[in-house]
């Protein structure tokens, strides 16, 4: 936690014991944190109903996006270690939400599918998201809901962007050192 504090906060800032509280009321890292946060918890309390738990619900969302990867893929998605997804799919496979089917090439891969029975509660998923989004949302215009998504995918394209560029840059070292 404190390590995220100290990259959340301003540039301008020399240390947290200097900086007031209400500045952090007002720092973008820790407003879209907390605005992430209590979007998963309010999404918890409306999804109780379905049986499932976050980190459950969280891998069916993801899967349902990726349908076909490998559990270590999904992994690197989630930011989880890859035993953590083997233990989800274990129990969502006996719950009989999703599917292992093997890799058509690597025998040693086995790739996740959801289920028929995943599909309406994903469908349920959806409904609650838009509707914890509204919640969310309200009080804000079309317009500046707009404004507020177009700006998020701009900050999100630099920051991806130059989250890719170490290993672009790991990649070409290690091509020089093959290469001479």
């Amino acid at each position: 936690m404190i390590i995220s504090m100290l990259i959340l906060t301003s540039a301008n800032n020399d240390a947290l014991t200097r900086m007031p509280a209400e500045n952090l009321d007002r720092s973008f890292g820790f407003l879209v944190h907390d605005v992430a946060r209590l979007l998963r918890k309010r999404f918890d309390q409306r999804a109780r109903s379905l049986g499932l738990t976050r980190a459950q619900w969280s891998l069916l969302a993801h899967l349902a996006r990726n349908e076909g990867i490998n559990q270590s893929a999904l992994a690197e998605i989630l930011e989880v270690e890859p035993i953590t997804i083997v233990r989800l799919a274990d129990r969502l496979e006996a719950a009989g939400w999703i599917e292992r089917r093997p890799h058509p090439r690597d025998r040693r891969l086995r790739l996740l599918y959801l289920t028929d029975k995943a599909v309406p509660v994903f469908g349920r998923m959806r409904e609650i998201g838009a509707e914890v989004r509204e919640e969310a949302l309200s009080g804000l215009s079309g317009a500046a809901r707009e404004q507020l998504v177009e700006a998020l995918l701009v900050i999100k394209a630099n920051l991806s962007a130059r989250t890719a560029e170490p290993e672009e840059e790991r990649a070409e070292a290690l091509r020089r050192v093959r290469h001479g």
